[in-house]
């Protein structure tokens, strides 16, 4: 059978990171079967659904290159939802409730005063189609709950948690339309689970209980049910739930220079102990998904850890990847010859602008100011080859008896102005002939 896979988020909101791994994690699930991977807006919540979140969430999939295969929007399924609904309604496996929510948290305060399970008693059932007549003559306007079958254990094996059972006599009938008509998350999910053939639910575990009434669900629908995995939560550092987690958007990442294959690369091992490899892109990494290797341990989202591996990932980016985001006037070898010291594409500006020049005159003690005159008249003396930097140090090394930090500090203070960077053999000939000599000549008169 086909892999078919969903990511359902609502547009209420921007995506975060927590979502963005839903995501993936059913990409790489399809992926790796050759399946397919939809998308499926889940705005049955009519006020606080938005367009414009609708278009954030497509935009932040497409940077990540997570495109979906389809996409459905629940808004556009209420036909689909009324007959199946009217299916479970013939069935008798939902029915009308009245009670408030105040009343609703009274009878659990006595239920747990009892030393019972604070779950639904199912007082409705008992009402008759008088009783029924009689609150819709008063405007009240019911509420619908899916009638649990209590006769036997619901259970399923899942991929990630392994063997799962609930006893559904300790379970509240779940409500799954409001009085006003509208639905709650749980039955379409189900109903547009079926129509759109999902065959792999993967979500986080905060959905365990929900699945667990959704199974009969499927079962009162006439369908078998998908396999099921429940991911472990993300945590932050500190090792508990994080509100900057719940915050953390696409757009703020972009904004501190992370790329979409950095937070590719680590929110699929994320929850596994497989090491994050930053060379390794969405392709490669959905050939060796495994659902079986994620724990049921937390799993731990470190901002610090993020931007290590997206310098890991910056280090490996060509020059076709990254040339719109760089200087008018970069060039390929440039952007090699600086991409080892970058940890953010963005950071390739400072060190164009070392090499495009001008650059501050260092300043620089007597003796280093004398060797630095020397190199100049070196430089203007040797051929212009193929490797300048190795041609003028060997030099400078015989005719000073200068090594190491003292032999190459100044020259790269006088070149860069900076006391590091990148590997000077290649910055050299960006520099160029004449702008070397000039550097040169400048700072020994500082």
């Amino acid at each position: 059978m086909s892999v078919v896979t969903r990511f359902a988020p609502s547009p209420t909101g921007n995506l975060h990171v927590g979502n963005v791994r839903t995501a993936l994690l059913n990409w790489l699930l399809a992926r790796k079967h050759g399946g397919r991977f939809l998308l499926r807006l889940d705005d049955t919540d009519a006020e606080r659904s938005r367009e414009e979140y609708a278009g954030a969430i497509r935009a932040d999939l497409a940077w990540l290159g997570l495109d979906p295969d389809g996409e459905e929007r629940q808004s556009a399924r209420g036909s689909l939802y009324e007959q199946e609904f009217a299916r479970l309604v013939a069935a008798e496996r939902v029915y009308r409730c009245y009670e408030t929510a105040q009343e609703l948290d009274l009878k659990r305060k006595v239920q747990l005063g009892r030393g019972l399970p604070p779950i639904y008693d199912r007082a409705a059932l008992a009402l008759d189609e008088a009783d029924h007549a009689a609150r819709a003559a008063a405007g009240e306007a019911p509420h619908w709950r899916f009638l649990l079958d209590r006769a036997a254990p619901i259970a399923w094996h899942d991929g990630i948690r392994g063997p799962q059972q609930f006893d559904p006599a300790a379970m509240s009938d779940p409500v799954v339309r409001r009085g006003d008509g509208s639905w709650l998350y749980m039955l379409p999910s189900v109903i547009d689970d079926i129509a759109m053939g999902i065959t792999d639910v993967l979500r986080g575990e905060d959905h365990v209980s929900n699945t667990a009434a959704q199974i009969q669900m499927f079962g009162a629908l006439g369908a078998g049910m998908p396999r099921f995995a429940h991911a472990a939560l993300l945590v932050g550092t500190e090792g508990k739930l994080s509100k900057r987690l719940g915050s953390l958007g696409m757009a703020e990442l972009r904004e501190a220079g992370v790329e979409p294959e950095a937070l590719i690369a680590l929110l699929a091992r994320l929850g596994t102990s497989d090491p994050v490899d930053p060379a390794l892109d969405a392709s490669a990494l959905a050939s060796t998904f495994d659902l079986t290797r994620f724990g049921r341990a937390p799993a731990r989202f470190d901002e610090a850890e993020l931007h290590r591996v997206n310098a890991g990932v910056v280090h490996r980016l060509p020059f076709a990847r990254v040339a719109r985001l760089l200087p008018t006037g970069m060039s390929e070898a440039a952007w090699e010859a600086v991409r080892p010291n970058l940890a953010h594409i963005d950071e390739a500006a400072e060190w164009w602008a070392v090499i495009a020049g001008p650059v501050p005159v260092p300043a620089l003690g007597e003796e280093d100011r004398a060797f630095v005159e020397e190199a100049a008249d070196t430089l203007a003396a040797q051929a212009w080859d193929d490797a300048p930097w190795a041609a003028l140090t060997s030099a400078l090394k015989q005719s000073t008896g200068r090594k190491g930090k003292a032999l190459f500090l100044p020259l790269r203070q006088a070149l860069t102005a900076r006391d590091h960077g990148p590997d000077m053999a290649a910055l050299l000939p960006l520099i160029g002939r004449e702008g070397a000599l000039a550097r040169l000549r400048a700072a020994c008169w500082t």
